[in-house]
């Protein structure tokens, strides 16, 4: 992750720096965070008018995320079932703008697909933080925001640091099949980044 980079997200937000700093020390202590899980039918708004497809987990791997994770954008690598591994965005939170009820957790994986992928395996690692959720004064505004915050996380993951986990063991370590999909389990967060809890039964 890049300290200085986060450090202006926040400055730019017109943050304490002591704040700035909290905020910063939870979030490092949260990354790098690997989730996975079946992909479930979400608010059905991405696509339709926003224009930019997301992918929802279930409710078992939102609530499996670190309690100091703060809500957020987050960037990382995707991958859907064992297929390619692609850059990605993740929004977690209640997406002010839509007033959400629920926490969520929304993936929108930066490749263009051939068709949805419903029931399907997604597995991400979460790597860095973009910016927190704001709410925004219209639909325009918001798409500008995503958009921006798409080529902020084409840009980190170019980074040394972030393409070694394009190849992690995680993406490469696991098969999954439709007769599989319903026994898998919620991943704990791996501070270490060493033995990885990745269902190995997949």
């Amino acid at each position: 992750m890049h300290n200085d980079f986060l450090m202006h997200c926040f400055i730019y937000t017109d943050m304490k720096l002591s704040d700035v700093s909290m905020k910063l020390d939870k979030i490092m202590k949260c990354l790098p965070h690997f989730c996975r899980g079946v992909v479930v039918k979400g608010f059905g708004r991405g696509s339709k008018q926003l224009g930019i497809p997301t992918a929802n987990f279930p409710d078992s791997v939102v609530e499996n995320l670190p309690c100091d994770l703060p809500t957020g954008i987050y960037y990382g690598w995707a991958q859907v079932n064992s297929g390619e591994v692609h850059k990605m965005v993740l929004s977690v939170g209640w997406n002010p703008y839509y007033k959400n009820e629920k926490k969520s957790m929304e993936t929108h994986v930066i490749h263009s697909f051939n068709e949805d992928f419903y029931d399907s395996v997604l597995s991400i690692i979460m790597l860095g933080y973009i910016r927190g959720e704001e709410n925004f004064s219209s639909l325009d505004d918001l798409i500008s925001a995503i958009n921006n915050d798409i080529s902020k996380a084409k840009f980190e993951l170019d980074g040394e640091e972030q393409i070694k986990y394009k190849h992690h063991s995680f993406f490469t370590d696991h098969k999954t099949s439709q007769d599989k999909v319903s026994a898998i389990k919620p991943l704990k967060a791996n501070l270490n980044n060493d033995a990885l809890d990745t269902n190995s039964n997949l």
